[in-house]
This record gives C-alpha cells, sequence and structure tokens, in this order.
C-alpha cells in the first residue's frame, strides 16, 4: 500500500506497501545429451539485453550444430510418469540434489523438455538449461531456478500452505518470555518451529522472516525464541531476502489510497515503490473494520508488507527497534 499522511494528527506518517525469446529447448536438448557425455559446456543465461538482443552463447561453447542435432531425439523420450512427486522444499537450484530435483527432473522429461535416461537427482548444468527453456515456453522468468511459480507450472507445486506449520492455540492467559501475552499464533520459547539455515545463528538479537512458511521468530542476544508467529506476507514476492535492519516506525501510518490505518508499523525495507514492513491488522478508515482475521494470518494477502495479529504487534513494537536486524529467507 502507498502511504500519505493525514494533516490532522502528527503521530501519523505516511507509508507505502508494495504493490520472440531465444529458444532455449535447442540447448537444453544439447546440454542433456553433450553434459550426459561429460563435455564442457559454457552458457551465459542473461535475459534479451536492452537493445532486445537475445542472450548468447559464451565463444567458446559447444557448436550449436552439436546441440540442434540431438534435439530430436531428446523432446521425443518416451513418457514419463510422475507418481504424483511432488517438490517439498520451496527453492531448487544448480547444485541442490535429492528427491525435489528428481521430482523436477522428471516434470521436465514429461514436458518435453530433458531426457528421461539423464534423471540423476542431480541439479547440474543440463537441468538448469532445461529449466530456462521450460520457463522461457511459459514466458516465466528464465532464470533456471525453480520456485513456486516454476514448480506450479510443471504441476509439481506442493501448495503454498504445505510449507506454514500451524502451532497448537496458547492456554488463556499465556504469555511469552518477555511476559507479553500471546495471541491464537503464536507460541514461544522450544515449542516455537525450527528457524530457517543462514539467518543469523550466533549473531544475536535479531527478527527471522520466512516467506514460505509466512512465520516470524524474535531472537534475544543469548540466541533464545522470545516469540513465534504466523503472519500474512505479500501476494507480489516482493519483500527481498537477505538481511536487512529496522529502519524507520510509525505509531500508525495510512495505506496508499487513504482507506486504511497500519497501526504500529516497522519498516525494515525501503524499495522505489515505497516501504515494507511489519504491522498490525489494517483497519478501514471508512468504519474502523479490519481487513483480515487472526484465522487468516499464514495466508500471502498483503501488497507487500507482513501482517500481525495486533497482540503480536504490540509484542514487536517493543521487540524490534531502529537498528534491529531483520533475516528474510
Amino acid at each position: 500500500m502507498h502511504g500519505r499522511q493525514p494533516p490532522t494528527d502528527p503521530k501519523i506518517r505516511s507509508h507505502h506497501e508494495i504493490h520472440s525469446r531465444w529458444d532455449w529447448r535447442v540447448i537444453a536438448a544439447g546440454v542433456a545429451v553433450i553434459g550426459a557425455l561429460g563435455v564442457a559446456v559454457v552458457l551465459t543465461a542473461d535475459d534479451r539485453s536492452s537493445s532486445g538482443s537475445p542472450a548468447t552463447l559464451a565463444a567458446d561453447a559447444i557448436d550449436v550444430s552439436a546441440i540442434i542435432a540431438p534435439a530430436a531425439e531428446i523432446v521425443a523420450q518416451p513418457s514419463v510418469e510422475l507418481d504424483g512427486c511432488t517438490v517439498s522444499v520451496t527453492v531448487v537450484r544448480l547444485d541442490d540434489s535429492g528427491p525435489s530435483v528428481e521430482c523436477v527432473q522428471k516434470a521436465l522429461a514429461a514436458a518435453g523438455f530433458y531426457s528421461s535416461t539423464a534423471i540423476n537427482s542431480t541439479f547440474d548444468a543440463a537441468t538448469q538449461a532445461a529449466v530456462q527453456a521450460f520457463q522461457a515456453s511459459q514466458d516465466l522468468e528464465d532464470d533456471g531456478i525453480v520456485g513456486g511459480k516454476t514448480a506450479s507450472t510443471l504441476g509439481i507445486w506442493p501448495g503454498d500452505e504445505s510449507f506454514v506449520v500451524h502451532t497448537p492455540p496458547p492456554a488463556p492467559g499465556a504469555k511469552d518470555s518477555w511476559g507479553a501475552a500471546l495471541s491464537s499464533v503464536a507460541t514461544t520459547g522450544d515449542a516455537a518451529p525450527p528457524m530457517p539455515a543462514d539467518t543469523g545463528q550466533g549473531t544475536g538479537k535479531r527478527v527471522v522472516y520466512d516467506r514460505a512458511g509466512q512465520r516470524v521468530w524474535a531472537v534475544d542476544d543469548q540466541e533464545r525464541v522470545v516469540r513465534s508467529y504466523l503472519v500474512t506476507g505479500s501476494q507480489y514476492h516482493n519483500e527481498i531476502p537477505g538481511r536487512h535492519e529496522v529502519y524507520s516506525r510509525s505509531e500508525v501510518s495510512t495505506a496508499w489510497n487513504g482507506q486504511a490505518y497500519l497501526p504500529l508499523m516497522i519498516r525494515w525495507l525501503d524499495t522505489e515503490r515505497g516501504a515494507i514492513g511489519f504491522h498490525g491488522i489494517p483497519t478501514h478508515i471508512s468504519d474502523g473494520t479490519a481487513y483480515q482475521t487472526d484465522a487468516e494470518l499464514g495466508q500471502k494477502l498483503s501488497g507487500g508488507c507482513q501482517r500481525q495479529s495486533n497482540l503480536d504487534a504490540a509484542f514487536l513494537w517493543q521487540f524490534a527497534q531502529i537498528g534491529t536486524p531483520v533475516y528474510v529467507t
């Protein structure tokens, strides 16, 4: 939501809550066959340039004619049974291995972009090229990475809900280790689901936000989980992964269209289109009604920010001061 500042209340600050390619099939086919023979292949995986020229093979790459020749053989491979497989992780990419990679390769083979004889559960250069070919054919970003959109198009995405962990509602009056009342979607201490890897472990006080699981962890300087809870994040995938910091806070912000109040805004990402941050459940300015219920937390419904139960928003307002690290996965 893009924000503006009402002129009558000094506590309210403005806020912005977000809201003919080259045919890679030939390359994918050639890489799959030649890679199986142990021949080194060098590709540049850039998209079209600003001038509109297509991505190209590097100067020392294999002869294109060597790729074109076996292309028909690859596409004409016997049909592959997916056996109902789905990926078990949110992202599958180069150098990964295991059942999710095997599922990706089977789906690519079934779609005619990969050799059924090359399925090896290892996401190698041939698999990456095949993914790019498939993505280009479906007008997806051809980055060679299998995320939710590519996996959905391949028919192997288990659904967003499969990555969301719901903890039992706390007992009435239950509090976290800081003494703050827990919401219906919050827990504390060892009862919290495990945090994702590479989210600042050992660095002390921080906030961790997992986009796939729609979950936040507040970690103290002793590496203890003070509180963990579900949020409602962006439906537009504009929350950038990585390490960020809280840089701005407002007791109340307004939506870009002036129709909603966003309580207890904690901003951690500044973009060209506005700020992204944590806040409580938005309310309609016209009648004070809420945009959603706590029962809907865990779903991706927002334009960019992370909506929290108002109890969780009140907690994070005390916990995440300016400069607090925010790790996003």
